[in-house]
């Protein structure tokens, strides 16, 4: 096979087989390959097929990060968004649950008000501290590199409430663990997101979240042990995102993938063979990709790679048959399956990983048929001791479709939720029914009434800290039935 033709089913087979390689492979050994490919003389002619094959490769593997960075300019870029929540390194807290004038990200959760956390590591590692909080309260801090993959995780399941200081450090810092750390966490890119969620218990809850969120800091690490700040990193000319509407048809999509590879070097040892493949069509990490420099032929096969890369997402997306797990994780777990993580991002981007959290979608009645609001009345039923088997709390949540976000109604009630139990009514025999439908039905069933859309939409199941009946299946959700 000719040297930088090689395929991407054998790169996919040999980045699967070597994703567990750890970093320490030689950051030089890396730079000097980089270095390598990025000469241009070192660069041969592209057929049009072989340019399609690899935009095709590039997008799947760069829609996740697009997607990401779209959401991070939006909330620590743009000051002029709507959606601008305050600078990196900075705790940009909501203290109340989201709504339907949150538009920045798809199916957001509304049952746990956010803390976010855009992390700059360029410069040096930054210590995130949670305090101390009830042992029954749910909170989980979790951490998604520019990949997206979920590779750690700060909270009740995996470090508990009693709270803490954690190092949180870019690619390259090699120091020993701090006086007063519990624990350093190493990131694979250096810009991140800390998605934090608090449980909400109800309404009149919302002053002790709002104390607790208080207590989030971030803070660099010199700061932390009073010592002389390292030299700042250089300043980034920020990329104005593309529109999500671009995404998918859009050449200059290649351009902000290049931006966003600069914070990703070294790339992962079992990554090299791919990044040398992208740079073949000129995808080269903080370097501007130009598409109009390129021949109409070129350009027309770029565009064709990106919706064979699109049809592969949605082969996955339709394959799914409402189980989302498989979508979300740490590169150990995801093995570099690049179209399951672009067909999470899609699905739903910030999920959290199986062991945190399961999302099965409910979008079809038990006849298999798509659930639309101006057709049908439904319900949702769990027989008496049957409800969820989670730690935490469980959900379902109501979006509207194509969009995915939740749908104003006439309650402004957007999820039913475990800690609304208490307001509920249940069934003679114990049971739980929820009423799905667009209009009421009626005043003594309207405590158990999720409001839907007068047209097509999906509901998301949510189970926070799921026990092992659900991990491993024992448990499973009910299906939707038609109640007209």
């Amino acid at each position: 096979m000719e040297a930088g033709r090689t395929s991407f089913a054998h790169v996919r087979h040999h980045v699967q087989e070597n994703a567990m390689l750890s970093p320490p492979l030689g950051r030089s050994v890396v730079v000097i390959a980089l270095a390598a490919w990025l000469d241009p003389a070192a660069q041969a002619a592209v057929s049009t097929a072989e340019a399609r094959s690899i935009a095709r490769d590039a997008y799947v593997f760069g829609i996740p990060m697009v997607d990401t960075y779209r959401v991070m300019y939006a909330y620590s870029v743009d000051k002029d968004n709507p959606q601008y929540k305050g600078p990196f390194n900075s705790v940009l807290n909501i203290a109340r649950v989201f709504t339907p004038d949150d538009t920045a990200f798809v199916t957001p959760n509304s049952d746990t008000p956010y803390t976010f956390v855009g992390l700059d590591l360029r410069s040096e590692p930054i210590v995130v501290s949670v305090p101390k909080m009830e042992k029954n309260r749910y909170f989980v801090f979790q951490l998604m590199d520019l990949y997206t993959f979920n590779f750690a995780y700060i909270g009740s399941r995996t470090t508990g409430n009693d709270g803490g200081n954690y190092l949180i450090a870019g690619p390259g810092w090699k120091g020993s663990t701090p006086k007063g750390i519990k624990q350093v966490i190493h990131s694979e890119t250096s810009l991140i997101s800390v998605i934090g969620r608090t449980q909400l218990f109800d309404p009149a809850d919302l002053d002790n979240v709002k104390t607790i969120q208080a207590g989030y800091k971030v803070q660099p690490l010199s700061a932390f042990e009073g010592t002389a700040a390292p030299p700042p990193a250089p300043p980034v000319n920020w990329l104005k995102p593309i529109a999500p509407t671009e995404e998918r048809t859009s050449l200059a999509f290649f351009n902000e993938l290049a931006f966003l590879l600069q914070f990703t070097l070294p790339p992962h040892p079992s990554e090299v063979a791919l990044r040398k493949r992208f740079a073949e069509i000129g995808i080269e990490p903080g370097k501007p990709f130009d598409a109009s420099a390129l021949s109409p032929a070129l350009q027309e096969a770029l565009k064709q790679g990106m919706l064979d890369g699109q049809k592969e997402i949605d082969a996955k997306r339709a394959s799914l048959h409402g189980r989302t797990d498989q979508l979300f994780g740490d590169r150990a777990f995801l093995k570099n399956d690049y179209v399951a993580r672009a067909t999470g991002t899609q699905v739903g981007i910030g999920a959290n990983s199986r062991d945190e959290a399961l999302y099965p979608i409910l979008d079809h009645d038990a006849q298999g048929e798509a659930l639309d609001g101006s057709k049908h009345k439904y319900t949702l039923r769990f027989a008496k001791g049957q409800q969820p088997p989670v730690n935490a709390f469980w959900s379902i949540t109501m979006y509207d479709l194509p969009q995915q976000l939740l749908v104003k109604n006439p309650i402004d009630r957007y999820l039913i939720n475990s800690p609304m139990l208490g307001q509920m009514k249940t069934d003679p025999d114990g049971g739980l029914t929820l009423y799905i439908q667009a209009d009421s039905p009626g005043k003594d069933k309207e405590s158990n009434w999720l409001p839907a859309p007068k047209g097509p939409f999906v509901t998301f199941m949510r189970y926070y800290w799921p026990k092992p009946a659900l991990l491993d299946g024992q448990w499973k959700t009910p299906s939707i039935q038609r109640a007209d």
